[in-house]
């Protein structure tokens, strides 16, 4: 079961925030009233009383770690809803620009101000542009993905026999050399590492060297308000191409920078492919 790390953390927020402003209002006086009429009936003060001074004026234990917790949380959560926030990548969708374990760093703010959990925009800024890499909630999955943008709002993808087109003219894609592509039955198939420029974006894209499978579909306009969505590793990513266009709404940032690396199972992070993402 996915756990919706936002969610869990705008309750602690909540939940501390209201501990501690019901302390400060409903206990707190008291408290302190109850250690100054200690303070008042015995002078000088003795250890015992000193002692009973302290206990009077203690906080419950909930109350102080709500107290010293509630800042942090709120730190923690404006910073991941509208400057930063941390993901890693689950799956090969994005291979070779993103591998599987790389932590990834994603702008919460270029694409505008977003209220955390809901994504209701608060404040517009930039929109999405042809060859970012972005980070967004797809129409039939309640999880987050990570693909480039290829479509815009209004234009015509078209993607056959293992090339791309946008608005009817064929992206420039330069081949680099031979790759071996991992397929998801864990079988490698040879393939062509390309040099793709889209949106004046250049970055790495693999295709296997087999004959295309194009479904019974290949040609696309994207909706107004929606993003027409890819991978880079095109044989091996379920994306638009399947499930359709991304809404505005869905948008959760901008793919920015690989900050750490991590092999699935026993392995310690490493920081050789921390990098900008392009």
């Amino acid at each position: 079961m996915d756990i919706d790390f936002s969610l869990v953390l705008l309750v602690l927020v909540l939940v501390s925030g209201v501990i501690s402003l019901a302390d400060r209002m409903l206990r707190e006086k008291d408290r302190k009233a109850a250690a100054d009429k200690l303070r008042a009936a015995q002078q000088p003060h003795s250890e015992a009383l000193l002692m009973a001074i302290a206990e009077a004026e203690r906080e419950p234990v909930v109350v102080e770690y709500a107290k010293s917790f509630f800042p942090v949380l709120l730190i923690v959560l404006v910073l991941r809803s509208f400057l930063v926030e941390p993901f890693q990548i689950p799956s090969g969708s994005m291979i070779p620009t993103l591998e599987v374990g790389d932590f990834i760093l994603v702008n919460k703010y270029t694409y505008g101000l977003r209220l955390p959990v809901v994504g209701t925009k608060i404040v517009p800024m930039n929109e999405p542009k042809r060859g970012e890499v972005m980070v967004f909630i797809p129409p039939h999955d309640k999880r987050y993905f990570i693909k480039r943008v290829v479509g815009l709002p209004g234009d015509t993808i078209r993607y056959e026999d293992k090339v791309l087109y946008v608005n009817g003219e064929q992206v420039m894609a330069e081949p680099v050399g031979d790759v071996q592509v991992e397929m998801p039955n864990g079988f490698e198939r040879t393939g062509t590492l390309y040099n793709e420029t889209l949106g004046g974006v250049e970055h790495l894209t693999q295709i296997i060297n087999a004959p295309s499978r194009d479904g019974d579909r290949t040609v696309w306009v994207v909706p107004e308000g929606h993003y027409f969505m890819m991978g880079d590793n095109r044989d091996n990513s379920a994306d638009s191409r399947v499930w359709g266009a991304v809404p505005e709404k869905n948008i959760v940032g901008k793919a920015f920078a690989v900050w750490m690396h991590k092999e699935p199972g026993l392995h310690l992070p490493g920081f050789s492919r921390n990098g900008l993402i392009f």
